[in-house]
């Protein structure tokens, strides 16, 4: 029992569960989330500012595949660099990290559902959820995960 859970007393101990779950319905299904800790949205937002090279690398290699059969070929809208390839002034590598640092996050936000069978999220990855929901699915589970841990996030980022 922590400190500050020893002064609220016992009660408070009893029903913390509840105290730290908050409810929202998608599709006509309630969905239970836990509440996190600081520190556990303080290690996602960490993974922005230092993302995974190894999955950013593996994502840019799957993105570029297709376009590295070009790379003789005179185009435009395609440029080839040593570690890059830019489309119509766009770079595959930026938008492999976008995708691994979104796919991470979604990952991490789905890990604060409660599983109805007891059971735990911890060892989901993201193929797990991208087999069960297509992406804007999960991006409106993530903001709906997001408005109940955070219910006035999305008021003071509007500001």
């Amino acid at each position: 029992m922590s400190k500050l859970g020893s002064a609220l007393g016992k009660k408070f101990e009893e029903n913390r569960i509840s105290i730290l779950t908050r409810t929202f319905e998608l599709g006509n299904h309630t969905f239970k989330v836990r509440v996190p800790s600081v520190q556990e949205i303080e290690s996602i937002y960490e993974y922005f500012k230092n993302p995974d090279e190894k999955e950013i690398e593996e994502i840019y290699q799957e993105l570029s595949k297709d376009l590295i059969k070009f790379k003789d070929e005179t185009n435009d809208s395609v440029e080839f660099k040593d570690n890059d390839i830019i489309v119509d002034g766009r770079s595959i590598k930026e938008a492999a990290k976008n995708k691994s640092t979104i796919q991470h996050r979604i990952v991490e936000y789905i890990k604060f559902l409660i599983p109805e069978d007891g059971q735990t999220l911890e060892g989901i990855e993201y193929k797990d959820i991208e087999e069960e929901f297509p992406l804007a699915i999960q991006l409106t589970l993530v903001d709906k995960i997001n408005e109940v841990i955070a219910p006035d996030y999305k008021e003071s980022r509007l500001k």
